[in-house]
Order: C-alpha cells, then structure tokens, then sequence
C-alpha cells in the first residue's frame, strides 16, 4: 500500500555539490529551513523523491495587494474607468514584463481602439502595446503587445514597485494616501 504524502515545500540553501565516484550521481547536501520534524521524518523515510528546486522570492504581502487595490479604485473611480482598466494601466507603466522559456511573449492584435479597449479591460491577461506595427496577409495593420505578469505574481519587490507607482498616480490626482512613514513600515513589514 502507498503512502501519501502531500508536497513539501521549504526554503534553504545548498551548501555543497559533488560526484559520487561509485554510481557517479549527484550528491547536493541542503540547509532546510522551516522544516518540522514530522516533516523531515516522514521525507527521510521515502525511497525515492521528486525535488524542485528555484531561486527563492518572498511573497508580497495581503496587506500591500489589499492596499494596492484600494489606490486602484480610488483612482479609477476619479478618472471614471473600471478597476480592470485602471489596473491595466498601472501594470503597462509600473508593472512586469512576463517571460516563456526565457523569452518576452507577444501578441499581434489589430491596430484598433477596439482591441485596445478590449486589452484594457481584460481581468486575466495583461498586455502592453509597443510601437511595432504591420500590415497582415489580410490588409489589416496589426500592432504588437508584450504580456505582462498578472500582480498576483509579484514578488515584494516587484510589488513594492507597482504600489510606489500607483501612490504617486493617487497623489497627482489629489488622492490621500498613507503617509510616508506609514507607507515605508509597511514596506519593511513585507521585507523590502
């Protein structure tokens, strides 16, 4: 009978690499932290593992996205958008480009006030257009967009950036905002 496990997930470090000279694998010797006991137990006593390992990034907190959201209504409401217009806008101007493989994904639309309304408006994928245009097979001029990473994504720096950019837009529109001595505690509570 198989036992179950639910996935592990932990931060650490490595602290060595090196060759088995007798079966020539790899031996990677980890720093684990935030790791309980029953946790290591039930991991050491398993035959075989399925590892992942990626560059560790700290979440942003719920307190900033709730923060953030909070900007982007007040400011959509002044400039009589919708909130996915609005946080449209501030992911093309603060925000991040998204990658596949390494690589920036674009997108040819055609080149209208529709499509861009309509990428604008979108709740799930995030576009930015560029100045790249041209004319299809079919006649119609076609512009190309970059996708952007959706907030939820963020990583605190990432985030930290996308609200010090959203503030300054709600300051320019006369919108109060926290002050800065309260901004900037917040920010060191989501280790920025």
């Amino acid at each position: 009978m198989k036992s179950m496990v639910s996935d592990m997930q932990c931060r650490g470090k490595i602290t060595q690499i090196s060759r088995d000279i007798l079966t020539r694998g790899i031996l990677i010797t980890l720093s684990l932290t935030e790791v309980s006991e029953q946790e290591l137990q039930t991991v050491s006593s398993l035959d075989d593992l399925m590892v992942e390992m990626k560059k560790y990034r700290a979440k942003r907190s719920l307190d900033a996205n709730a923060y953030y959201w909070k900007l982007v209504t007040m400011i959509a409401d002044k400039n009589h958008v919708t909130n996915n217009f609005q946080h449209n806008m501030m992911l093309r101007e603060y925000g991040q480009v998204d990658h596949f493989d390494s690589k920036l994904v674009q997108i040819m639309l055609p080149d209208t006030k529709e499509a861009e309304n309509k990428a604008l408006e979108s709740e799930t994928v995030h576009l930015k257009p560029t100045d790249h245009t041209m004319v299809g097979a079919d006649g119609i001029v076609y512009r190309s967009y970059i996708l952007l990473k959706g907030s939820s994504e963020y990583d605190t720096k990432e985030m930290s950036r996308l609200i010090d950019g959203t503030v300054s837009e709600a300051k320019d529109l006369g919108i109060e905002t926290l002050p800065p001595a309260e901004l900037q505690a917040m920010k060191e509570r989501w280790g920025v």
